[in-house]
């Protein structure tokens, strides 16, 4: 089949690069338009972009999928199908009704488990024991149209939201093609999904990333590696924000005792206390400084009794 894949970030890459590699021809691709990114904040094109550039496939980067001089582009093109994998933006109905084969979606979920923007986040935050992938053809209502396939993933316990969805991209990757061939074929159909047991997912912001010392522990652990590495976990201390890594429950026996919040230090690591046991401090990032190994931070400090994390 022909056709125009949409993809912006890295997660996006493995796919595209498995659908090159296929016996389908990828004629474009449709990427976000070129941002600011990097510590130096330098306007550059997307992973996905950087990677067609370099295969020598056309770019499409409207501003709007509803641009009349992108629709028409697409309509000269006359792709089958539009593989999308975190295009993000909007694609309204002008542009899903153009290939007979629709736009077939790689989402890192098992719908209708966490439709919406951020399902990984959102899995690693509510404890999951298991979440997936699935593909499914798009439709106006969000993530709601019917499903092609879906495999599945278990999530560790120490992972961050970073580190599933990597997996997941790799394994989704090989579930987008086989889905592609299965449209291609005429083999595959896609399955409606059902009403009941729909969760939503959205995005992460940074209020929701601070940590809160008076919950217990395993919320501290679940939001921390949910948010890791965007938007980044962060709590206060003496005023100003300070980064935080994954952090490790403690639930040894020589535990300190300590109050929520409140910090303590030895040569080998620091913990802060919760409601429940305390978690141990992994890298740590202060403000307007470079990110350390947190009993590095804690040696500079000086950590007193009074001291505490959060507001």
């Amino acid at each position: 089949m022909k056709l125009v894949f949409a993809g912006t970030p890295e997660v996006a890459v493995p796919s595209l690069r498995a659908l090159i590699a296929s016996e389908h021809e990828v004629a474009a691709v449709v990427t976000r338009p070129d941002a600011r990114s990097g510590r130096g904040r330098r306007i550059s094109a997307s992973p996905v972009a950087e990677v067609a550039e370099s295969e020598g496939i056309e770019v499409l980067k409207p501003a709007k999928a509803g641009d009349p001089e992108f629709l028409a582009r697409l309509a000269e093109i006359a792709p089958d199908c539009c593989p999308v994998v975190a295009y993000g933006a909007l694609l309204p109905q002008s542009a899903l009704d153009v290939p007979a084969h629709g736009w077939v979606n790689l989402h890192f979920s098992l719908l209708p488990a966490w439709r919406g923007a951020a399902p990984v986040q959102h899995s690693v935050l509510h404890g999951d024991d298991v979440t997936g992938a699935s593909t499914f053809r798009i439709v106006k209502e969000l993530d709601a149209g019917p499903v092609y396939g879906t495999l599945a993933e278990t999530v560790r316990p120490t992972d961050t939201s970073g580190e599933l969805l990597g997996r997941l991209a790799e394994s989704g990757a090989g579930l987008l093609l086989r889905t592609i061939d299965g449209i291609a074929s005429g083999e595959l159909a896609p399955v409606p999904q059902p009403d009941t047991d729909v969760s939503y997912a959205g995005k992460l912001t940074s209020l929701d990333a601070e940590l809160d010392f008076t919950a217990p522990a395993q919320r501290v652990d679940r939001v921390a590696r949910a948010c890791t590495p965007a938007p980044g976990a962060w709590t206060t201390f003496r005023g100003t924000r300070l980064k935080l890594g994954p952090v490790r429950p403690v639930t040894d026996a020589d535990r300190p005792d300590l109050e929520p919040g409140q910090p303590f230090a030895d040569k080998r690591r620091v913990v802060v206390g919760t409601s429940t046991h305390p978690v141990e401090l992994g890298r740590v990032q202060p403000q307007g400084k470079k990110e350390m190994d947190a009993v590095d931070w804690a040696r500079g400090v000086r950590l007193a009794e009074d001291d505490r994390l959060g507001r």
